[in-house]
């Protein structure tokens, strides 16, 4: 049987893992009894966390927001990956993250046991980050406020401007957020157009407060970064681009971006579908191609490419 210690920290992390659990429910976890579990909470609230409880059939107990922070619980695999989240937070889009994020992996570290200091040390020394230019910031408060309705299946009311500037308000159930490249993505059910849809964070204001709790549905697909993906792709680009390329399919699909269309056309050949939302980009994802190519439309691309060329040679000094 538990020690009151360890069995309060393990009632703890239960409580952190999910937002409502009944008494009866802790007591099998733990096998103890419900009146034991009642002890429990009284010892926890006056540790300085603020459990709450709600009596009858429906109610239970739930960890909540307290007027300052307690000590939270992580295991060995959580705590490396809180420090290496922090670690490389610099660049993840998020408005004045970075030296809130220093503040806190001090603070972290400081308590690390030597044997994850030294797994998030190699972590961290034998992994490449690729600076990406600066995309659109979100706020924090923002981003976690959104991932707490996900969490509690509360509905959110938003004011979202699409990429047309059509603005509109809509009523939703939020699934999950996506960091994909440079931008957040929020996964949600639309209530009044009955379907699922893809919505970029830093386009959405929320309205306040959250509406009722939902029953959550299956989501729309079993891997939801690939279908944040899919939806980004069928966006409408300003620019599209196809060009033939004199190298295997294969081989081109290797060293470009994932989203952009390769067909075969025989063992050496293979044509090339990109689209953009600039010139510049497109002829960034041909550069990235490594290969003798032919493209003819659209014809901004072509004078693009003719003024690059130019300036590539005029760059080269012979000697």
């Amino acid at each position: 049987m538990l020690s009151t210690s360890e069995r309060l920290l393990r009632v703890l992390t239960l409580l952190e893992s999910r937002r409502d659990w009944s008494g009866a429910d802790l007591a099998e976890r733990l096998d103890v009894t419900t009146r034991t579990i009642r002890n429990d909470m009284v010892r926890l609230r006056t540790l300085g966390y603020p459990v709450g409880a709600a009596p009858g059939v429906a109610g239970g107990y739930r960890l909540g927001a307290g007027a300052a922070l307690p000590p939270l619980l992580l295991d060995d695999d959580e705590a490396v990956a809180v420090a290496v989240a922090l670690r490389s937070s610099a660049g993840g889009g998020v408005a004045g993250i970075e030296e809130t994020s220093v503040r806190a992996l001090v603070k972290l570290e400081q308590v690390l046991p030597t044997r994850l200091r030294r797994r998030v040390n190699a972590l961290q020394a034998y992994t490449v980050p690729v600076a990406f230019s600066s995309g659109p910031n979100v706020e924090p408060q923002l981003l976690s406020t959104i991932a707490a309705a996900c969490r509690d299946a509360e509905v959110l009311r938003i004011d979202y401007r699409k990429h047309d500037g059509t603005e509109s308000t809509r009523s939703v159930e939020p699934y999950r957020l996506v960091h994909l490249g440079r931008r957040w993505y929020l996964v949600a059910f639309d209530r009044d157009r009955r379907a699922w849809r893809t919505f970029r964070v830093d386009r959405l204001q929320l309205r306040t407060p959250n509406g009722p709790r939902f029953t959550p549905r299956e989501p729309p697909a079993e891997d939801i970064g690939e279908y944040v993906m899919r939806n980004v792709r069928s966006v409408p680009m300003t620019y599209q681009a196809r060009v033939v390329v004199h190298a295997p399919a294969s081989l081109i699909t290797e060293r470009i971006p994932r989203g952009i269309v390769v067909e075969p056309v025989d063992d050496g050949t293979c044509v090339v579908y990109a689209s953009a939302n600039t010139i510049e980009m497109l002829a960034l994802y041909l550069g990235m191609m490594d290969a003798d190519f032919t493209v003819t439309e659209p014809p901004e691309l072509v004078a693009r490419l003719r003024k690059l060329s130019e300036r590539f040679k005029a760059a080269v000094v012979t000697g």
